[in-house]
């Protein structure tokens, strides 16, 4: 992006949180092949907006994120639009990891690995959101951008994990619709059974104007009324 305002790489395995002005366009572009995003989305200057992802995925009858998606909060206010990506799916039904999914590939710590040091996504995302005065209370349902978590082939229609989904090079945007705390972590998905996490590079750029006729107004009647109320409480 070469009219960027910001640019930063997150390394596999860590944590980055921004605050990201309304019309802003922020990419997240996979580093490597199996990358993960965990992302967290609150309104900067409200404690009651943050991403509801039942009430997204419902009002938008999806069980994944994808463009022309809005990502909506409790209140429905339409936090951030999906504008773009080279991906048809992204996850938002699995979570983000805990020490537990990181157990099983055996024993870490700082004083041993250092930056390898291998942490989970709960980790990483409660280090970023203490640093903007916010803390347990603050974690909700994530979207893990680049991964695919589709119904499996058993009759109890278990959820199943389908590696190789993202490649280095593949990439979402979304236009911030009011002013945005953006938290994420690079950790594996909870059910990935590798620690092979890639990093992801984190651009902010100025989003283009749009009207009535933007696609993520048009998606659905709901897409729309999360878009007006963004405009209507934040204006």
């Amino acid at each position: 992006m070469s009219d960027a305002l910001l640019t930063h790489d997150v390394p596999g395995g860590a944590a980055w949180s921004a605050l990201v002005r309304a019309g802003r366009e922020l990419r997240l572009t996979a580093m490597g092949e199996g990358a993960n995003c965990a992302t967290l989305l609150y309104a900067a200057y409200d404690p009651v907006d943050r991403l509801n992802i039942p009430d997204t995925l419902k009002a938008q009858m999806s069980a994944c994120v994808r463009p022309p998606m809005v990502l909506m909060s409790d209140r429905g206010v339409g936090l951030c639009s999906v504008t773009g990506s080279s991906l048809d799916w992204h996850d938002c039904v699995t979570g983000h990891s805990l020490d537990a999914h990181v157990a099983r590939f055996g024993p870490s710590s700082y004083h041993a690995d250092r930056n390898d040091w291998r942490r989970g996504a709960r980790a990483g995302l409660l280090s970023e959101l203490r640093k903007h005065g916010r803390g347990v209370a603050d974690l909700h349902a994530c979207v893990n951008f680049f991964t695919k978590v589709a119904t499996g082939d058993d009759t109890a229609g278990s959820l199943a994990f389908v590696p190789g989904h993202a490649t280095a090079g593949d990439w979402v945007t979304l236009r911030s619709e009011v002013d945005l705390l953006v938290v994420l972590s690079t950790a594996p998905n909870p059910l990935d059974r590798r620690w092979a996490p890639a990093g992801v590079r984190v651009e902010v750029a100025t989003a283009e104007a749009y009207g009535e006729d933007d696609p993520s107004w048009t998606h659905r009647p709901e897409s729309e009324r999360a878009l007006r109320a963004a405009k209507a409480v934040f204006a």
